[in-house]
């Protein structure tokens, strides 16, 4: 497994790649690896020649209060769960490198980004988007690797390939969850034991959510309240947001119509602090008539 930090080194081990007819799959990463990024990598090495994995923590999508300088970093852990995987190359550029001076372009998609974590999180997926559309332009890639637990990450980067006719195929892969139920995020470190196991009320309202959607008499509506209330019985669990929107496109549904009368995919998702963790999930479903 190579290990490159420029790059002008990782062109030229794409261009010898792309030389050799190879195919590249990419899995872009902030690091601090568990089975959810595991399950990117074994899905590439199925479709792909060759495996990329970067890390890199992306400081311009990051908020002035949020967690950019204690996220989770090892990099001697992560190089052999790599090394595990069968990984081909770890593109680990530094800061520095990725950004040498004040970046004054910046990829927005609009829309898509305005609800949800781009409510909340103002100019987070400008950051997402920028740097993965530079990573693009580096590894160019043949599929990127994409975990779905954030679903709206997916529909940005899906909707910005689209758009500039990036030669790429964006491939979302299933959320991966621990044996409670709670889905794999680095972030869960930081939860101390009571908040960890109230955190598990995130997955359990998601499934009861596919209980409440065989009541064909109720709407939306009746069920992102059911939702709220699910969680809300949890005592640390404080609600960034719940909502239920369509997707890929991320808009609202149709009001005061009954299930049984409405068809097309949608995404229940899901914001929630506990302590100062902020956890995210989500459920994608689909109606039918």
């Amino acid at each position: 497994m190579e290990v490159i930090r420029t790059i002008h080194e990782m062109r030229k081990a794409v261009k010898l790649w792309k030389e050799q007819g190879k195919t590249i799959g990419f899995v872009p990463t902030m690091g601090y690896l568990h089975e959810g990024h595991q399950s990117l990598m074994q899905a590439a090495k199925k479709q792909t020649d060759i495996r990329v994995l970067s890390i890199f923590v992306n400081p311009i999508q990051f908020g002035p209060n949020e967690d950019y300088e204690t996220y989770p970093r090892d990099e001697e852990r992560d190089l052999s769960i790599a090394r595990n995987e069968q990984v081909d190359c770890v593109f680990m550029p530094s800061v520095k490198e990725m950004y040498p001076q004040p970046i004054r372009t910046k990829v927005q998609v609009a829309e898509v980004t305005d609800k949800l974590c781009g409510a909340s999180r103002p100019g987070h997926f400008d950051g997402v988007s920028t740097v993965v559309s530079k990573l693009f332009h580096i590894i160019q890639p043949n599929k990127a690797f994409f975990g779905l637990k954030d679903a709206q990450q997916v529909a940005v980067i899906e909707q910005m390939a689209g758009d500039l006719n990036m030669d790429i195929d964006i491939v979302p892969c299933p959320i991966v969850r621990e044996a409670d139920g709670l889905a794999l995020s680095s972030r869960n470190k930081y939860l101390n034991a009571e908040e960890r196991k109230q955190a598990v009320v995130l997955s359990q309202s998601l499934s009861a959510l596919n209980d409440w959607l065989q009541e064909r008499t109720l709407t939306l509506e009746q069920i992102r309240n059911r939702l709220t209330e699910q969680i809300s019985k949890a005592p640390l669990a404080h609600i960034d947001y719940v909502e239920i929107l369509k997707y890929p496109e991320l808009e609202p549904p149709e009001e005061g119509q009954m299930l049984a009368q409405m068809t097309g995919k949608y995404i229940a998702a899901l914001a929630v602090k506990f302590g100062a963790t902020r956890l995210i999930d989500n459920h994608i479903f689909t109606l039918q008539p």
